[in-house]
């Protein structure tokens, strides 16, 4: 275990409902076991309320497990909450100080990274104002260039980054892929699925307290949309489905989506810039006998409902077992900003709608060379 840096042997958490001695015990957590090895990145998915929280609870040493053992290697920075560790009493620059001081460091090393601190979270104006007057978008950016300034061995971050714009996601998210590269360990929840798969290293579901499965991003990613498109198909909504319920993974459909992926056009940057080229693929499951399908990519706002691009690929002849529709923008065309991106399958005869994908899958567009402002995106597609 020379080479690990955090290790998880069969942890669990139990709460009890209620304020009497005799009041109703529940799991959060269960058999939990993980080894995460040094300089990694880990991510956490799963439902509200599948106990990715009180994972990082555990792990940031908030609370403690009921049974089992976490064993940490290294000096640990957490961003779990809006505003955890910080005394609202204290200015901004105190609060840095004081975080610095826990992880061990000395003043003179705070001090100097003082100025990249405060112009990450972009609140210089306000250093020396109590954070008690902070704003949560405030309390959060700081929170997050201390955590992630202060070199820790080991970030936790929950995901309260989702409280900033779309702008200081994208920051955050880039920050965590430069300290990964520096050999941090990270460790981070996040509804963001694509930054999912581009930044960790493995990733964990978990579903009503227990480990789904831990493995390579895009597996663990897919499973879970399974469960979910499989859950809302009968009619369970976010939290429907159980964790032992063999429909959640199948269904009677003649195809799946699988997963959706972007590939911008520099593979090294978790944003596609205007102007620049763009490709999704739609990937499918297919048993035998799939009619022809018309597969459609729709861009959302950042209100995951409000529709703004749609790309559409017909008539999709998709070939068992797997099938593939490969979108190409050539001219990205959307304005800068993030956006959910959906994909849906249809029987092409009958225009039924036969499966789903809206998975987290999230795209952050920056400016560019290009020009942005349109939202009419001229595609071709394949399979």
């Amino acid at each position: 275990m020379s080479g690990v840096a955090v290790h998880l042997e069969q942890v669990g958490k139990q709460y009890r409902l209620g304020t009497k001695s005799g009041g109703e015990r529940f799991w959060a957590l269960r058999d939990i076991s993980a080894e995460i090895p040094r300089g990694s990145t880990f991510g956490i998915i799963g439902r509200n309320g599948a106990g990715k929280s009180t994972l990082l609870k555990l792990l940031g040493g908030i609370t403690a497990p009921s049974v089992g053992r976490i064993t940490i290697r290294g000096r640990l920075a957490a961003l779990i909450e809006v505003g955890s560790g910080f005394h609202p009493e204290l200015t901004g620059r105190e609060n840095v100080f004081l975080s610095g001081a826990i992880l061990g460091m000395r003043r003179r090393e705070i001090a100097a990274k003082l100025d990249r601190i405060f112009a990450f979270a972009g609140v210089e104006r306000f250093a020396d104002t109590p954070v008690k007057w902070y704003s949560s978008g405030m309390y959060v950016r700081l929170g997050f260039a201390i955590a992630a300034h202060l070199e820790p061995d080991i970030l936790l971050v929950d995901e309260v980054l989702a409280v900033g714009d779309a702008e200081f996601q994208l920051k955050c998210l880039e920050r965590i892929d430069a300290m990964r590269q520096q050999g941090v360990t990270v460790i981070f929840i996040s509804h963001d699925l694509t930054a999912v798969e581009r930044l960790c290293d493995t990733a964990l579901l978990l579903e009503g307290g227990r480990g789904i499965l831990t493995g390579p991003p895009a597996e663990v990613v897919g499973l879970y949309h399974r469960r979910l498109t499989a859950a809302q198909r009968r009619g369970g909504g976010d939290g429907g489905g159980r964790a032992d319920d063999p429909g959640d993974e199948t269904g009677h459909a003649p195809v799946h989506v699988t997963n959706l992926a972007i590939r911008a056009a520099d593979t090294g940057r978790l944003a596609a810039r205007a102007g620049d080229s763009l490709v999704l693929d739609v990937r499918l499951a297919v048993a035998d006998g799939c009619a022809p399908l018309r597969a459609v990519v729709t861009f959302y706002g950042l209100d995951g409902r409000t529709p703004v691009a749609t790309l559409t690929a017909e008539p999709v002849v998709a070939a068992p077992p797997a099938t593939t529709v490969e979108f190409t923008c050539d001219t990205l065309a959307l304005p800068p900003g993030a956006y959910y991106v959906g994909a849906m399958v249809y029987d092409q005869a009958t225009g039924e709608r036969i499966d789903w994908w809206d998975g987290g899958t999230m795209l952050h567009v920056t400016a560019g060379s290009g020009r942005g402002g349109s939202f009419e995106l001229t595609h071709r597609w394949r399979t």
